[in-house]
């Protein structure tokens, strides 16, 4: 494969599969939490991370982690003490991130909204040997809070309130959540770019739970799904020059499609097995 001969090429694809197996991580529990647009209104707020990077000439990476973990923990602390909804959170995180990153962007010396465009949707060929490290750092701890605290974590998103008479720390397992979903919208930031990171933390999810039942084959299929899909989009956009982040949605929402497909005789299949088994039990019924 000629791609790997380009040290640009290499360090895009490591931060891929980077992006291809922490996006559906932390989008199960999203998912599972009725939260698919967090990564939305985390990915704007990052924006003003980006600019700031630029203003005060630091990463723009570890910049935009730092403003989009405050940003998740401010959200998750307005929503937990229920002073406005949710969606007025998220509303004002999705609009004040993304004015204050234009702001802050043609504020910095040279700096136009052009200078965001890479973050918004996505460029390989600003993937840096220093973003490389980030990126790393960043996903190996998406990696071992949401595979380490699964059970924890899956308690917390299924039912809040059985999890708190457990004596689980449901505060701290939904702070938690929510930094972990800003770190992962940073992760993804050069690949996929801020504004389309969401799709891949709930279209993966969603194209697996099509076919699978339970939370570990459900986890486990997202991550297939998720990783191929970034590789081959990524892979797509040196061979035919398209855009990373725009390519690879593309080709997760083609693959959910086709798990839809696949699922409706599945479901049937389902759904008769279901219905001899209810006869059965109604004729032993009967009998007895």
């Amino acid at each position: 494969m000629d791609l790997l001969h380009y040290p640009f090429m290499v360090r895009a694809l490591i931060a891929a599969a980077l992006v291809g197996i922490t996006a559906p991580t932390i989008g199960t529990y999203l998912v599972q939490r009725r939260q698919a647009v967090m990564g939305d209104g985390l990915g704007h707020v990052a924006m003003t991370g980006v600019a700031l990077g630029f203003l005060l000439h630091t990463s723009p990476v570890w910049m935009a982690t730092l403003v989009a973990v405050l940003g998740a923990v401010v959200m998750e602390m307005i929503r937990s003490r229920g002073k406005t909804s949710g969606d007025v959170a998220l509303a004002m995180l999705f609009y004040g991130g993304l004015a204050g990153g234009v702001m802050i962007i043609n504020m910095a010396p040279g700096g136009s909204t052009t200078n965001l465009l890479s973050a918004m949707f996505g460029s390989i060929t600003t993937v840096s040997t220093q973003d490389v490290t980030a990126v790393v750092i960043l996903a190996a701890f998406v990696i071992a809070v949401t595979i380490g605290l699964r059970r924890q974590l899956f308690a917390v998103c299924q039912d809040e309130e059985f999890a708190r008479v457990t004596g689980l720390p449901v505060r701290a397992l939904n702070l938690l959540i929510a930094v972990t979903a800003a770190i992962t919208v940073t992760v993804a930031m050069r690949i996929v770019g801020l504004l389309l990171v969401s799709a891949m933390m709930v279209i993966p999810v969603a194209a697996a739970q099509r076919l699978t039942r339970g939370f570990a084959a459900t986890l486990g299929v997202a991550i297939a799904i998720s990783l191929t899909v970034s590789l081959t989009g990524t892979a797509a956009t040196y061979y035919i020059d398209v855009p990373s982040g725009a390519t690879i949605v593309l080709l997760a929402i083609g693959v959910f499609m086709v798990m839809t497909a696949l699922s409706t005789p599945l479901a049937r299949r389902r759904a008769r097995a279901a219905r001899v088994a209810e006869e059965v039990c109604t004729r032993d019924d009967v009998k007895v």
